[in-house]
């Protein structure tokens, strides 16, 4: 989703190009998209979606949107990552703490998108270097919800997912989206959680592991 045609169809290329990917849909704003969601085919609907963050150098898609986009209903939800000039770093920290999966720039090489395209369809965070300086917010601890907390406590000491997911009342897949939002916060924050080890060093450093000590 990009407001610049000329961007657009450049972007559009490119994926069409690669023998892994196909485009299904390519928009202006956000609010087209998900209103092509609503009734596109199932098998239409995308795995991955590029979200441009500004239109006329205003934001449009606020954290809400995104929100909805990301668990929306007729779908698992796509993969959503931030393709943008990233003129607001602070509107592109509250997108990363609802969830998006990854963030690019418009002056990432062709390799860097691709890469970055194909690390969040196979489960992985992707922030390109230098957006990261840019989007990062206060080292300090990010502020986590009540489950989150408690899911990185008890995974970081060791439960299982499962055994998280009994503990706290919830299904494994939602353990998974919180454990996945706590790595969003932290890289937001440039305290990037690349493994199970990472979380357990950030949740004793920030005294999370009382709960369940």
């Amino acid at each position: 989703m990009e407001d610049h045609l000329m961007q657009r169809k450049y972007v559009t290329a490119l994926l069409d190009h690669q023998p892994d990917f196909r485009v299904v849909y390519a928009c202006e704003e956000l609010p087209e998209l998900m209103e092509w969601m609503e009734t596109a085919d199932r098998n239409m609907l995308p795995d991955l979606v590029l979200l441009d963050l500004m239109v006329d150098r205003r934001p449009h898609a606020d954290p809400r949107m995104a929100s909805k986009l990301i668990a929306h209903h007729r779908y698992p939800g796509p993969k959503v990552v931030l393709f943008s000039a990233l003129t607001s770093p602070p509107l592109a920290r509250r997108m990363i703490q609802v969830g998006v999966h990854g963030a690019i720039g418009k002056r990432d090489s062709e390799a860097n998108i691709l890469q970055a395209v194909r690390a969040v369809l196979s489960g992985e965070w992707w922030v390109s270097p230098e957006l990261a300086e840019l989007i990062a917010d206060d080292p300090k601890r990010p502020a986590l919800s009540e489950q989150e907390e408690r899911a990185l406590a008890l995974y970081a000491s060791g439960s299982s997912i499962e055994e998280v997911a009994a503990a706290i009342g919830v299904k494994t897949n939602t353990v998974k989206k919180y454990l996945q939002r706590v790595r969003n916060k932290y890289a937001a924050a440039q305290r990037p959680l690349n493994s199970r080890l990472d979380l357990a060093k950030a949740a004793a450093d920030d005294g999370y592991l009382a709960a369940v000590g």
